[in-house]
């Protein structure tokens, strides 16, 4: 079967930079893990390595508004303060993304069946809690499937000297294994890239 293409609305989000401490900077798009990790929740998948080798595409639709936003943050500094109390907790500084518009390409494979499944027959996808773009709190508000997108939209493009280091696999126990990739941002046409087009993105660990 062919891939699938899907426009993604999410009110309120954040990607926050890899080595962002005091100020929690914000990424203005999502990585590609998190774009995987939001898929696999979508069809229900809980198991990350059932899809591995999956092939995605990004682009920005519409850049979202960014905002700094100052929050308590809890940390363990004394055993015998309670957690969120005295010292325990410190204020920071969080950048939050408002309005962010992404339109995601799957590339044929099992995952975009199973994506063509939620989008016909939803009542077969077996699934719980809220769908998310990145942390729980980051719900998504709207999906559609096969959407009609016309104009131009901000790519991420893998290339090696690219500005932006992004997380394709994550290792959620230590940084071990976790592999990263090179992108840059590329203004282009909205449709779905030639399979050799360096803005498909082929999920997967570190060899």
């Amino acid at each position: 079967m062919s891939g699938i293409s899907l426009q993604v609305s999410v009110p309120f989000c954040s990607f926050r930079r890899a080595y962002a401490r005091e100020f929690l900077e914000t990424e203005r798009f999502p990585p590609p893990a998190t774009v995987y990790g939001f898929l696999l929740s979508l069809v229900g998948e809980e198991v990350r390595q059932t899809h591995i080798g999956t092939k995605l595409a990004t682009a920005v639709l519409k850049k979202p508004q960014v905002s700094r936003v100052l929050r308590t943050v809890w940390r363990a500094t004394k055993r015998t303060q309670q957690p969120g109390t005295g010292s325990n907790k410190r204020p920071d500084y969080q950048e939050v993304l408002s309005g962010l518009e992404i339109g995601v390409w799957v590339a044929a494979g099992p995952l975009a069946d199973r994506l063509r499944i939620a989008a016909e027959r939803p009542q077969q996808i077996e699934r719980y809690g809220g769908l998310s773009l990145g942390e729980s709190r980051d719900l998504v508000d709207e999906i559609r499937f096969q959407p009609d997108l016309t104009g131009t939209g901000l790519w991420l493009v893998a290339e090696e000297t690219g500005e932006h280091a992004l997380p394709v696999w994550v290792d959620h126990v230590g940084s071990k294994g976790t592999r990263w990739g090179q992108f840059r941002l590329l203004e282009s046409l909205l449709s779905e890239p030639p399979l050799d087009d360096p803005r498909w993105v082929s999920i997967c660990p570190p060899d």
